[in-house]
């Protein structure tokens, strides 16, 4: 057992969703991850992730990608109002985006205007598991989801939000406290 899993195990119940809430963005997934506690290892962490995450509802999907920025963005907007206010998220999705990050301006501004047809099309934001994903890349896969019907492409956004909740769980596995 990760030394991060083992004394996870032991915090008070809030303090313990409020640790692990940043993985995902869901109050109610980081409270039914807590309510399994004790978790023994990574791997029943991770089962038990998919499996809370794909019992939750749609507003508990749409409140993880609200703790989101959109592709090219360094924080969630001001018009949407963020769900988890975590330095530790905030880092992810910056390290999860450095490639797009550090694209020339013109992909920015590309990503840019399909992040805000999408979100006309479909009223969330464009989630997609960006890492080692290069701008092109993640434009291709936002042009194509485009042409999704409202629940394929809500299906679409669920697995890829439970892609990153997963790589950050392995993060923060690995995160060493003092």
């Amino acid at each position: 057992m990760s030394d991060v899993l083992a004394r996870w195990n032991f915090l008070p119940a809030t303090m313990a969703v409020n640790e692990i809430r940043p993985c995902c963005g869901s109050q109610a997934w980081a409270e039914r991850i807590v309510a399994r506690r004790p978790l023994p290892d990574e791997a029943t962490l991770l089962a038990a992730s998919d499996e809370i995450w794909r019992s939750l509802s749609e507003s508990d999907w749409l409140e993880a990608f609200r703790s989101h920025p959109r592709i090219g963005e360094s924080s969630v907007g001001k018009s949407r109002a963020p769900t988890v206010t975590s330095r530790q998220s905030t880092a992810w999705s910056e390290q999860e985006q450095r490639k797009v990050t550090n694209a020339a301006n013109s992909a920015k501004v590309a990503l840019a205007d399909a992040n805000q047809e999408y979100e006309r099309r479909f009223n969330h934001i464009f989630i997609v598991c960006a890492s080692e994903k290069s701008p092109d890349e993640i434009l291709a896969i936002l042009r194509r989801r485009l042409e999704n019907d409202e629940h394929t492409e809500l299906r679409e956004a669920v697995e890829q939000q439970r892609q990153i909740t997963q790589l950050r769980l392995k993060k923060w596995l690995q995160e060493t406290r003092i």
